[in-house]
């Protein structure tokens, strides 16, 4: 409840100055860094044009590692069926069955899609260490193209014991289709 608490706090602080020095039509958002020397883990190309590809808001937040305001995300309070994909190269990252409410204003996921137990070998996403915010956090990272996703919590429900704090930005959603295999439908 601290972390939340100090989460919290940290954002309430954020200051006008920095709101001030994103665009205009950029709702408002705190960025938040690690360490600036961190090489990309991945194998995405790396000439990709981030600022032309995605919105102001989709490029703090997945480039810069800025946090959309709490209650603010459009994928807060979504609960259809589908998949959460990422924003800057498609990969499927959570599954809706592992949404939930967790009450602290960001998208949450008990688990990521392709996580078997807890190995997640087979996930799009990789955890890294970020003490960017005073505490010792894990960050997710779109394990394809090092997005900036969100944090990861032990504070989660079961079986996971594990709190997935995603941004909506971060994310595009593909409802899942309803189609039975081999029925073929007519107009």
């Amino acid at each position: 409840m601290s972390r939340l608490v100090n989460r919290l706090v940290f954002f309430s602080k954020c200051s006008r100055a920095t709101i001030s020095l994103l665009p205009k039509n950029t709702p408002a958002l705190c960025k938040v860094h690690t360490s600036p020397g961190l090489k990309s883990l991945t194998r995405y190309n790396e000439t990709t044009d981030w600022q032309k590809k995605l919105s102001p808001e989709q490029y703090v937040v997945t480039r810069e590692k800025g946090t959309e305001m709490p209650f603010s995300g459009i994928y807060l309070n979504h609960y259809e069926e589908g998949m959460y994909h990422c924003v800057c190269c498609d990969s499927p990252l959570f599954s809706s069955e592992a949404k939930y409410d967790s009450g602290t204003g960001w998208p949450a996921f008990k688990d990521a899609h392709g996580t078997w137990e807890r190995d997640e070998s087979h996930a799009s996403i990789i955890r890294r260490p970020d003490n960017s915010l005073g505490s010792s956090n894990m960050e997710v990272l779109c394990k394809n193209c090092d997005s900036h996703l969100g944090h990861i919590f032990e504070d989660g429900p079961d079986p996971t014991g594990q709190r997935f704090c995603i941004n909506s930005v971060a994310l595009n959603f593909k409802p899942r289709e309803n189609k039975k295999p081999g029925v073929i439908e007519e107009n």
